[in-house]
Protein backbone atom coordinates (compact mmCIF):
# COMPACT_ATOMS: atom_id res chain seq x y z
CA UNK A 1 0.00 0.00 0.00
CA UNK A 2 2.86 2.39 -0.76
CA UNK A 3 1.16 3.63 -3.94
CA UNK A 4 -1.64 6.19 -4.21
CA UNK A 5 -3.75 7.38 -7.13
CA UNK A 6 -3.90 11.16 -7.51
CA UNK A 7 -6.75 12.48 -9.70
CA UNK A 8 -6.21 16.15 -10.49
CA UNK A 9 -9.02 18.56 -11.39
CA UNK A 10 -11.28 16.23 -13.36
CA UNK A 11 -14.07 18.77 -13.06
CA UNK A 12 -17.11 19.71 -15.10
CA UNK A 13 -15.76 23.05 -16.36
CA UNK A 14 -13.21 21.12 -18.46
CA UNK A 15 -15.89 19.12 -20.31
CA UNK A 16 -18.30 19.93 -23.13
CA UNK A 17 -20.25 23.12 -22.39
CA UNK A 18 -17.92 23.88 -19.46
CA UNK A 19 -16.27 27.25 -18.93
CA UNK A 20 -12.78 25.97 -19.97
CA UNK A 21 -13.40 23.06 -22.34
CA UNK A 22 -10.35 20.91 -23.03
CA UNK A 23 -9.50 18.67 -25.96
CA UNK A 24 -10.96 15.17 -25.49
CA UNK A 25 -11.72 15.34 -21.76
CA UNK A 26 -14.37 12.62 -22.01
CA UNK A 27 -11.90 10.12 -23.47
CA UNK A 28 -9.31 10.96 -20.82
CA UNK A 29 -11.88 10.63 -18.02
CA UNK A 30 -12.94 7.18 -19.24
CA UNK A 31 -9.31 6.06 -19.03
CA UNK A 32 -9.09 7.57 -15.55
CA UNK A 33 -12.20 5.60 -14.64
CA UNK A 34 -10.48 2.32 -15.62
CA UNK A 35 -7.53 3.07 -13.39
CA UNK A 36 -9.79 4.31 -10.60
CA UNK A 37 -11.78 1.06 -10.72
CA UNK A 38 -8.54 -0.95 -10.43
CA UNK A 39 -7.39 1.06 -7.39
CA UNK A 40 -10.82 0.61 -5.80
CA UNK A 41 -10.74 -3.13 -6.46
CA UNK A 42 -7.27 -3.39 -4.88
CA UNK A 43 -8.33 -1.08 -2.00
CA UNK A 44 -5.41 1.26 -2.66
CA UNK A 45 -5.41 4.92 -1.56
CA UNK A 46 -7.19 7.37 -3.87
CA UNK A 47 -6.98 11.14 -3.58
CA UNK A 48 -9.17 13.47 -5.62
CA UNK A 49 -7.81 16.98 -6.10
CA UNK A 50 -10.48 19.61 -6.70
CA UNK A 51 -9.53 23.12 -7.79
CA UNK A 52 -11.60 26.04 -6.53
CA UNK A 53 -10.68 29.49 -7.73
CA UNK A 54 -10.42 32.24 -5.12
CA UNK A 55 -9.94 35.02 -7.66
CA UNK A 56 -12.82 37.49 -7.78
CA UNK A 57 -12.52 37.60 -11.59
CA UNK A 58 -12.41 33.80 -12.04
CA UNK A 59 -14.13 32.54 -15.16
CA UNK A 60 -14.08 28.83 -14.21
CA UNK A 61 -13.87 26.61 -11.11
CA UNK A 62 -15.99 29.15 -9.30
CA UNK A 63 -17.04 27.78 -5.88
CA UNK A 64 -20.61 26.56 -5.53
CA UNK A 65 -21.13 26.13 -9.28
CA UNK A 66 -21.75 22.97 -11.28
CA UNK A 67 -18.49 23.57 -13.13
CA UNK A 68 -16.36 23.14 -10.02
CA UNK A 69 -17.84 19.70 -9.25
CA UNK A 70 -15.86 16.53 -9.92
CA UNK A 71 -17.06 14.92 -13.17
CA UNK A 72 -19.52 12.04 -12.88
CA UNK A 73 -17.14 9.59 -14.60
CA UNK A 74 -14.76 9.74 -11.63
CA UNK A 75 -16.96 10.86 -8.73
CA UNK A 76 -15.45 10.07 -5.34
CA UNK A 77 -17.06 7.41 -3.20
CA UNK A 78 -17.09 7.12 0.59
CA UNK A 79 -13.61 6.83 2.01
CA UNK A 80 -11.85 8.55 -0.88
CA UNK A 81 -10.05 11.71 0.15
CA UNK A 82 -10.89 15.00 -1.54
CA UNK A 83 -8.35 17.81 -1.26
CA UNK A 84 -9.36 21.32 -2.28
CA UNK A 85 -6.60 23.42 -3.87
CA UNK A 86 -6.30 26.95 -5.16
CA UNK A 87 -3.04 26.78 -7.14
CA UNK A 88 -1.77 24.63 -10.05
CA UNK A 89 0.62 22.73 -7.75
CA UNK A 90 -1.59 20.44 -5.64
CA UNK A 91 0.88 20.59 -2.74
CA UNK A 92 0.72 24.37 -2.20
CA UNK A 93 -1.35 25.27 0.86
CA UNK A 94 -3.01 21.82 1.02
CA UNK A 95 -2.65 18.77 3.23
CA UNK A 96 -1.56 16.58 0.29
CA UNK A 97 2.04 16.07 1.42
CA UNK A 98 1.04 15.32 5.01
CA UNK A 99 -1.68 12.93 3.86
CA UNK A 100 0.75 11.00 1.66
CA UNK A 101 3.46 10.85 4.33
CA UNK A 102 0.95 9.78 7.01
CA UNK A 103 -0.13 6.88 4.77
CA UNK A 104 3.47 5.85 4.03
CA UNK A 105 3.04 6.54 0.33
CA UNK A 106 6.16 6.81 -1.81
CA UNK A 107 4.74 6.10 -5.28
CA UNK A 108 2.11 8.14 -7.10
CA UNK A 109 0.01 7.35 -10.13
CA UNK A 110 -1.14 10.66 -11.55
CA UNK A 111 -4.06 11.38 -13.89
CA UNK A 112 -5.90 14.59 -14.57
CA UNK A 113 -6.38 17.92 -16.19
CA UNK A 114 -4.75 20.16 -17.50
CA UNK A 115 -1.60 18.30 -18.51
CA UNK A 116 0.34 21.49 -19.22
CA UNK A 117 -0.60 23.16 -15.94
CA UNK A 118 -1.76 21.31 -12.84
CA UNK A 119 -0.60 17.80 -13.84
CA UNK A 120 2.83 19.16 -14.76
CA UNK A 121 3.18 21.35 -11.64
CA UNK A 122 2.03 18.61 -9.27
CA UNK A 123 4.19 15.89 -10.84
CA UNK A 124 7.32 18.02 -10.70
CA UNK A 125 6.65 18.98 -7.07
CA UNK A 126 5.96 15.35 -6.15
CA UNK A 127 9.30 14.27 -7.60
CA UNK A 128 11.02 17.10 -5.72
CA UNK A 129 9.41 15.76 -2.52
CA UNK A 130 10.91 12.33 -3.27
CA UNK A 131 7.94 10.47 -4.71
CA UNK A 132 8.27 8.05 -7.62
CA UNK A 133 5.69 9.20 -10.15
CA UNK A 134 3.85 7.55 -13.00
CA UNK A 135 1.72 9.78 -15.22
CA UNK A 136 -0.95 8.09 -17.32
CA UNK A 137 -0.72 9.88 -20.67
CA UNK A 138 -4.16 9.06 -22.08
CA UNK A 139 -5.80 9.73 -18.70
CA UNK A 140 -4.80 13.40 -18.93
CA UNK A 141 -6.15 16.20 -21.09
CA UNK A 142 -5.03 19.65 -22.16
CA UNK A 143 -6.04 22.33 -24.66
CA UNK A 144 -4.74 24.39 -27.55
CA UNK A 145 -2.34 27.12 -26.48
CA UNK A 146 -0.83 30.19 -28.10
CA UNK A 147 2.57 31.81 -27.79
CA UNK A 148 3.78 34.91 -29.62
CA UNK A 149 0.82 34.69 -31.96
CA UNK A 150 1.56 31.08 -32.85
CA UNK A 151 -1.15 28.47 -32.28
CA UNK A 152 -0.10 25.19 -30.63
CA UNK A 153 -2.58 22.32 -31.01
CA UNK A 154 -3.59 20.36 -27.91
CA UNK A 155 -2.04 17.11 -29.17
CA UNK A 156 1.32 18.89 -29.54
CA UNK A 157 1.01 20.47 -26.10
CA UNK A 158 0.17 17.06 -24.67
CA UNK A 159 3.11 15.30 -26.33
CA UNK A 160 5.56 18.03 -25.38
CA UNK A 161 4.64 18.17 -21.71
CA UNK A 162 4.49 14.40 -21.33
CA UNK A 163 7.82 13.99 -23.11
CA UNK A 164 9.39 16.50 -20.73
CA UNK A 165 7.95 14.74 -17.66
CA UNK A 166 9.06 11.33 -18.93
CA UNK A 167 12.70 12.37 -18.97
CA UNK A 168 13.24 12.75 -15.21
CA UNK A 169 10.07 13.51 -13.29
CA UNK A 170 7.97 10.44 -14.02
CA UNK A 171 7.38 7.36 -16.04
CA UNK A 172 4.72 8.13 -18.62
CA UNK A 173 2.53 5.17 -19.55
CA UNK A 174 -0.75 4.54 -21.35
CA UNK A 175 -3.75 3.23 -19.46
CA UNK A 176 -3.45 -0.12 -21.22
CA UNK A 177 0.23 -0.51 -20.36
CA UNK A 178 -0.29 0.55 -16.75
CA UNK A 179 -3.12 -1.92 -16.21
CA UNK A 180 -0.96 -4.77 -17.53
CA UNK A 181 1.78 -4.16 -14.95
Amino acid sequence: MDTALILIDIQNDYFENGKMELSQPEEASLNVKKILEEFRKEKLPIIHIQHESLRSDASFFVPKTEGVEIHENVKPIDGEKIIIKHFPNSFIETELLKTLKDKGINKLVICGMMTHMCVDATTRAAKDFGFDCTVIADACATKDLEIHGEHVKANEVQKSFLAALDYFYSDVLTTEKFLKI
